[in-house]
């Protein structure tokens, strides 16, 4: 481990921590203070960090505050009580960045929970406050005006200030966080930031683009005092330090039980509490979060009331394990509820790694789209209620392509492709294999335990066109560390989706995210280059053609040539069958006992969890009534639910 010495003059004296049961050893680690360092870096860049007065803002700007948009949540909503809920695998860090991060927790600790400068409205695509009292967008200087609400606070205390958001810039631009995509995004899709005091800042894009508020307005600060000790040892020093939030909920070091179990507790004099689009949502006072792993054993527990939801999408569970006749259904204790909705689409598929031995082969990868069966899962698996996806951008409206379809179930034409690799044969065993006796075989590895059966079905149908898939089922967080480290064959997974206008294509097929250096400056391939992690370029997709396009794309500010290049990138992701299409789910599906209460009309156009916008509320008193009633065989109404207004 790295120790790290600078500016221990400025600070006077070094402390000695003690470890605080993180996976590294952490037993001597010197307080640092990297005030200087962050100054340096400011004044090595002045085009990019400015400082400025207020008299220099424009006066002919028009300002934002979202006043006109409806209230979120229910004026019934009432605070208190524990939510119980569950992951299938403990964090592996409470870091927001950096290796091991992007987890199943993340929602708890960053996107569901903290603020942004605005945040869409669930049912419009314009934006309410966060952490902004208000806003105005200079479209011709490509600048995003904010001023912070000065009631706004860290959890510690802290004013949320300019300053927070200038040293944003300077965290994850930095190499230290290892998170190579924050490193590029940071550095390439902004290029000012202008502090004029505490409260009013300015942030400059590259380009016009049709949606520039959202790539302003959408950022999250960094607690600039919290990250004072940021250097080459990041990973290891914040390993299990909360970060400081601007959101409702904190955690304790109390409520860190690693393996079992890791609680969020609400801060009952949160900033925000009172505020309109805040102040009827995050009623828990506490949310209490238990490791278990297996999907069955989930569902038991919520059954015996232990947990008090569960996502009922699955076809088995929605019809077989809790049906309408359900005991607990019927007599009114547990809730059935769907909800139809129009938020982009998480792109569940196989993403086939182009990087490894026969799957850089075309005909390879093309056999195998044509060798998965994915109408059979949907039509077993999921009962025929989920949809075949056809790209990896369905759901974006005008920017998804409007003719493409994937590939179909085809043995024939399966055959026909792995023919032209040179598999022609068959081995004793039924599998393919080609003149050097290599097998046509690929570890299929998935992150989702609840999903295992789907890669039982692809297996049974790829084997009948003489492919062999060897599934590997690995918890959630390994299964992407795997994914991440670029060590899979074929990867069966999704990468989620935000509220976004037009689908994103840097972070999974531009050659930066695929390897370093990928190509020579004539545009050949580097024999030298090197295999980049971290990145979600799943497909280790490099292709010099894309990457022209990504950035015309990126650089654009027309509307109809994005769109139009779009279609082409698409296309040639298509053409290139490193992902197979799978399918996506055109609502979600819950099951919760009667004392979680939503509001009445919940049901919004864009939404991917009922607990995504935290409206739900513990009726304390119902829960009691509730469990007393089914010891003593007293039932209430039945309640089926189906939110169908934008299916």
């Amino acid at each position: 481990m790295k120790t790290i010495y600078r500016n221990l003059a400025a600070l006077g004296m070094v402390f000695l921590l003690a470890s605080c049961g993180g996976d590294a050893d952490v037993s001597e680690i010197e307080v640092i203070d990297n005030s200087a360092e962050v100054a340096a870096y400011y004044a090595a860049k002045p085009e990019f960090f400015s400082f400025k007065s207020l008299a220099d803002i424009p006066t002919d700007l028009t300002w934002e505050d979202g006043s006109h948009l409806p209230e979120i949540g229910s004026d019934k909503a009432v605070k208190g009580g524990t939510l119980y809920n569950t992951v299938q695998d403990f964090p592996r860090t409470l870091r927001r960045v950096g290796p091991d991060s992007n987890g199943s927790f993340r929602p708890f600790l960053l996107d569901y929970t903290t603020l942004q400068i605005a945040h869409r409205h669930p049912n419009e695509f314009t934006y309410h406050p966060g952490l902004a009292e208000s806003w105005a967008v200079d479209t011709a200087n490509k600048t995003v005006y904010v001023k912070l609400n000065p009631e706004a606070r860290w959890s510690d205390g802290e004013a949320v200030t300019s300053d927070d958001f200038m040293f944003m810039f300077f965290m994850y631009q930095s190499s230290y966080i290892v998170a190579p995509w924050y490193n590029n995004w940071y550095a390439t899709q902004y290029t000012n930031i202008t502090k004029y005091d505490d409260l009013n800042f300015s942030i400059t894009i590259p380009d016009a683009k049709p949606d520039m508020d959202s790539r302003v307005l959408e950022l999250r600060p960094a607690p600039q005092h919290f990250y004072k000790e940021l250097g080459d040892d990041y990973v290891e020093r914040y390993q299990w330090k909360f970060q400081p939030t601007t959101g409702p909920y904190v955690i304790e070091d109390k409520d860190i039980k690693k393996g079992v179990s890791i609680a969020l507790t609400r801060q009952k004099d949160w900033w925000a509490k009172d505020n309109k689009f805040w102040r009827n949502r995050y009623n828990p006072d506490r949310i209490h979060i238990s490791v278990i792993r297996d999907t069955p054993k989930v569902f038991e527990a919520f059954k015996r009331g232990d947990l008090d939801q569960f996502g009922l999408n699955l076809a088995e569970y929605w019809y077989d394990k809790l049906p309408n006749d359900d005991k607990d259904v019927q007599n009114g204790y547990i809730h059935k509820s769907v909800f139809y909705n129009q938020h982009p689409r998480p792109t569940y598929g196989l993403w086939m790694n182009s990087h490894k031995p026969l799957l850089d082969s075309l005909d390879v990868r093309t056999g195998i789209q044509h060798a998965t069966n994915w109408q059979l899962v949907i039509d077993k698996f999921f009962r025929g209620d989920y949809v075949r996806m056809q790209t990896s951008s369905d759901g974006y409206g005008e920017f998804s392509h409007p003719t493409l379809k994937s590939r179909l179930y085809d043995i024939n034409k399966a055959q026909e492709y792995f023919a032209k690799a040179g598999f022609v044969n068959r081995g004793s065993d039924g599998i393919l294999v080609n003149d050097k006796g290599e097998r046509l075989s690929f570890t299929l590895t998935t992150g989702y335990e609840s999903l295992k059966d789907i890669l039982t079905i692809m297996k049974e149908e790829a084997s009948k066109t003489g492919l062999e898939f060897r599934i590997e089922v690995l918890d959630s967080t390994a299964g992407w560390k795997k994914v991440q480290e670029k060590k899979h064959d074929i990867a069966f997974s999704a990468l989620s989706v935000s509220l976004e206008m037009y689908p994103r294509f840097w972070e999974t097929y531009h050659s930066d995210n695929a390897y370093d250096n990928a190509f020579l400056e004539d545009g050949s391939v580097n024999p030298a280059r090197t295999v980049k992690t971290q990145t979600n370029n799943m497909e280790m997709m490099a292709i010099p053609e894309m990457d022209q396009m990504i950035n015309t794309y990126r650089a654009s500010s027309d509307k109809q040539e994005m769109i139009d290049l779009a279609y082409k990138m698409t296309q040639l992701h298509h053409d290139n069958a490193s992902f197979s299409p799978g399918f996506y789910q055109p609502f979600y599906r819950v099951g919760h006992w009667r004392w979680i209460r939503y509001p009445d009309d919940f049901n919004v156009k864009h939404s991917r969890s009922p607990a995504e916008y935290y409206v739900q509320w513990i009726d304390t008193k119902m829960k009691e009534e509730t469990l007393a009633a089914k010891k003593n065989g007293e039932s209430f109404e039945s309640e089926i639910n189906i939110y169908d207004q934008y299916k």
